[in-house]
């Protein structure tokens, strides 16, 4: 039986390429989600490996979409041949069933991991970057230095509990608590 695995990294990506091009392949089950190919947490392709019996083909569109890293993806390949069965990738024209065929997926799983490695590594040089230049990630404050000062003395003077003080500067009750535990360790 030839089954297709579909992913996409992010919820605004669309599936339904790939599974044209799996449904055209003679892919008689798919197994999609969205999840990083990075990550080894992903159920449906767990599925898709605990179902796998002798001589079943398991196919995809593109062989980054079984895995990024070549260590996962010969760790797949490993639960796949343990199950009798065998890989083929469509785009890169891989198939497992012959020797040429898993040696020239070992050369591109290379290949990917070394791209997922470059970007990664200008990803943290722009990020080094831009720090270097004063700008800081990640999410910007809900609170001014204004409003985070009178909440301290607010909730410090006792005029208004934790919970308080959230619902007036309308923020959860949880930023309030990491805002006084960091005011009380630069008091320390």
């Amino acid at each position: 039986m030839y089954i297709g695995y579909a992913r996409v990294s992010t919820q605004e990506q669309d599936t339904q390429a790939q599974i044209t091009a799996l449904t055209e392949a003679g892919c008689e089950r798919i197994y999609q989600e969205k999840a990083s190919g990075g990550r080894w947490d992903r159920p449906e392709l767990h599925r898709l490996l605990d179902q796998l019996r002798k001589d079943d083909v398991v196919v995809v569109w593109k062989l980054d979409r079984l895995s990024r890293s070549l260590k996962d993806l010969l760790l797949v390949l490993e639960k796949i041949e343990a199950a009798g069965a065998s890989f083929t990738s469509l785009t890169e024209a891989i198939d497992t069933g012959t020797p040429a065929g898993r040696m020239m997926m070992q050369i591109v799983g290379s290949f990917a991991e070394f791209e997922r490695a470059m970007l990664r590594e200008r990803t943290k040089n722009g990020l080094d970057a831009a720090r270097k230049a004063g700008r800081v990630g990640g999410r910007r404050p809900k609170l001014t230095k204004q409003q985070q000062t009178e909440i301290i003395s607010l909730v410090s003077s006792g005029q208004k509990s934790g919970a308080d003080a959230a619902r007036l500067f309308q923020v959860h009750p949880s930023t309030v608590v990491r805002l006084l535990a960091k005011h009380a360790l630069t008091k320390t």
